[in-house]
């Protein structure tokens, strides 16, 4: 069992033990992993105060820069799970859509109860995620759309802490709810490009260049004000983790490594009909290639997979001699050990 849940609520878990976590489910995305445990640690720092302590820790909420499919969700549920919190998702496109933003937000915080099993202080100490928020914007060098706008406005009480009263009749206070924010940005490395200019002089030319580069990186609530997001929402949005578009390597280890991978899911239920499966390493390139050709990042992995594996799963089950499949490349048909002649995956 886990040391964080000896104490709810209370950072029983240093950042590098979370990274450890985060490091058996996520592959990749090193800085991002480091950058969410430091400011999850702090978040249950402050949330563990007490009114004698003299300095009052400030929430940060977080905000995840990434294009689409590479881990932002993932690792948010994945962190909640660790920390033994609720967590609730939500779509930003989905609440600029909604003719009643507020009763769609007070939605999110009644399913963040539900996650909790009702317990109202858990639920106060729990995750919400709010992914796209880079739509609550208008397209095409537009001025900011009013309804993108109606919502940044509305969740920035939520973000900063307010008690929101539910159709229950009871009182959610969201001060210790932390909230992260996600989005792909598209067109913002534009923007950094335009406005970063920082420039020194240092007594050693190698350290001045990697903190010209971190500088150069960062990005700033300028930044996010000329993209489309209002000051004071990207002000509530103070740590900024960027996520990498994922390598051929990373789909292929995504495929592989984590302890719920998708090979070890389907080995499993094969295991159950007493069949082992091998897949050459071969074919697990050959599906990161068309999941980069998709562009849709790790999402595309498991249709990819589960279109691969579902001749082998139709024929297991009848054919109660094969003790072992293997899948020599995605482009042929699976091999079958210790069945009838006649059972191929083409059938």
């Amino acid at each position: 069992e886990c040391r964080h849940r000896e104490s709810f609520g209370k950072p029983a878990m240093k950042p590098s033990e979370i990274v450890h976590h985060l490091n058996q489910h996520v592959i990749g995305q090193e800085e991002a992993k480091r950058i969410l445990a430091v400011a999850v640690y702090t978040h249950f720092k402050r949330t563990a105060q007490t009114k004698a302590d003299v300095v009052e820790l400030v929430k940060s909420n977080i905000l995840l820069i990434g294009p689409t499919g590479t881990g932002k969700t993932l690792l948010c549920e994945t962190l909640a799970r660790i920390l033994d919190v609720p967590f609730v998702t939500a779509d930003a496109t989905t609440l600029a859509q909604s003719e009643y933003v507020g009763e769609e937000i007070e939605a999110i915080l009644q399913r963040l109860i539900e996650r909790a099993n009702g317990d109202l202080d858990k639920a106060q100490r729990g995750i919400v995620f709010i992914d796209e928020v880079d739509k609550l914007k208008a397209t095409n060098a537009q001025m900011r759309g009013p309804s993108g706008e109606r919502v940044q406005h509305a969740l920035l009480k939520i973000m900063e802490g307010s008690a929101v009263k539910l159709s229950s009749g009871a009182y959610l206070d969201t001060t210790q709810v932390l909230f992260i924010c996600g989005g792909a940005f598209v067109g913002l490395d534009e923007i950094m490009g335009r406005n970063h200019s920082f420039g020194f002089i240092s007594t050693s030319e190698a350290d001045s260049q990697k903190i010209l580069d971190r500088l150069n990186a960062r990005v700033k609530p300028t930044d996010l004000n000329e993209f489309g997001l209002i000051p004071e929402f990207a002000g509530r949005l103070p740590v900024v983790a960027r996520l990498n578009a994922l390598t051929r390597d990373m789909l292929v280890r995504i495929m592989v490594e984590p302890q719920n991978s998708i090979y070890r899911q389907f080995r499993e239920v094969l295991k159950g009909e007493g069949v082992e499966l091998h897949i050459e390493p071969v074919v697990f390139e050959q599906i990161a290639d068309l999941a980069i050709e998709y562009k849709a990042g790790a999402r595309s992995l498991r249709g990819i997979f589960e279109e691969m594996v579902t001749p082998v799963l139709y024929l297991v089950p009848d054919n109660p001699a094969v003790k072992k499949v293997v899948i020599p490349s995605l482009f042929e048909d699976a091999k079958f050990f210790g069945a009838p002649a006649a059972a191929t995956a083409s059938e």
